[in-house]
């Protein structure tokens, strides 16, 4: 019997189980598990799909395939109408924070054209737009990126690469410790041409990440395992409260991380609010009641969250 993930799609966060944040297990070896993944594919597929072309065809496409390309929007782009606020663990540890707590300069967006005055060599770049699953690249230097689109690894002018989205250097998203700016250009420029069946990525983010920090997690099947989910996404309700999911893999949480960013805030928050009050069989509409214990209310939390705070309320 050889090894084998399976994976759930869940399309709503009812479904899905709360975190165990004491994380007990301290086993680091190859392990065999559930992934959770919160998208509906259908939905994409049917939107995303063009004259003659099956559904079937766009299921193993990433989601930086299946968006198509939007014009640039009209209004100036505000990070805290449409991003969620959100931190990552890996058990005890934060690996990645997305916060605007820092002021409002934090997560500040600038046209292609003044983001090139900002970027070095080994920079990681995001780009962003509303409605659009953000896109990540690794700034190679002489105005150029290389980054995962459309099923393969290319090298492009930031302009370009851009589709006149705004957008910014995001080094300090995740706190792995980075790899030298020569060796980062090194692993992008290394995969530039790959496609399809020879990609090791799922979207541009895990790509990007991959060529800064050199972590297999970023890789599709790069952690195999069982037993408790070790990865926990806290996302920010509101000043005085947060909710956190589990996964079992960083690759799953990405995407689910990448599906509220491509949603919005006001989608996210609203998905949430709808399971977080119960619904009384006694109202009339038969169904059954649904808790509050299907996800982990906690505390607002600061920038570095010791591990105490994310006691989860979940019900066994």
């Amino acid at each position: 019997m050889g090894n084998q993930v399976e994976k759930l799609t869940h399309l709503s966060y009812k479904e899905v189980p709360t975190a165990d944040p004491t994380g007990l297990d301290r086993d680091d070896g190859p392990r065999i598990g559930v992934s959770y993944i919160f998208s509906n594919d259908d939905e994409e597929m049917e939107q995303q799909q063009g004259p003659g072309q099956d559904a079937g065809d766009l299921q193993d496409l990433p989601e930086d395939q299946l968006q198509s390309p939007l014009p640039a929007p009209q209004q100036p782009y505000d990070p805290r109408l449409y991003e969620v606020e959100c931190s990552v663990y890996y058990r005890d540890e934060c690996i990645y924070q997305k916060s605007f707590s820092s002021g409002p300069a934090a997560l500040s967006t600038y046209t292609p054209e003044n983001l090139l005055n900002k970027c070095k060599p080994g920079d990681l770049v995001e780009f962003v737009s509303q409605a659009q699953y953000p896109h990540w690249a690794v700034y190679v230097g002489d105005f150029q990126v290389v980054h995962l689109h459309r099923l393969e690894v290319t090298n492009s002018f930031l302009t370009d690469a851009s589709q006149g989205r705004r957008g910014r250097v995001v080094n300090e998203l995740y706190r792995y410790k980075p790899l030298s700016p020569s060796t980062v250009v090194r692993n992008a420029l290394a995969q530039v041409g790959a496609k399809e069946r020879e990609l090791s990525w799922r979207n541009s983010e895990s790509f990007a990440a991959w060529c800064r920090y050199g972590k297999r997690e970023f890789k599709i099947g790069g952690e195999l395992r069982i037993g408790k989910q070790p990865y926990r996404l806290q996302i920010q309700l509101s000043a005085q409260r947060s909710h956190t999911l589990e996964f079992q893999s960083l690759e799953d949480l990405i995407m689910e991380k990448r599906r509220n960013d491509q949603i919005g805030r006001a989608a996210v928050l609203q998905e949430l609010a709808t399971h977080l009050h119960p619904v009384d069989p006694e109202e009339g509409n038969g169904e059954p009641a649904r808790t509050t214990s299907e996800f982990a209310e906690l505390p607002t939390l600061p920038p570095t969250p010791p591990p105490s705070q994310l006691q989860s309320q979940a019900a066994h």
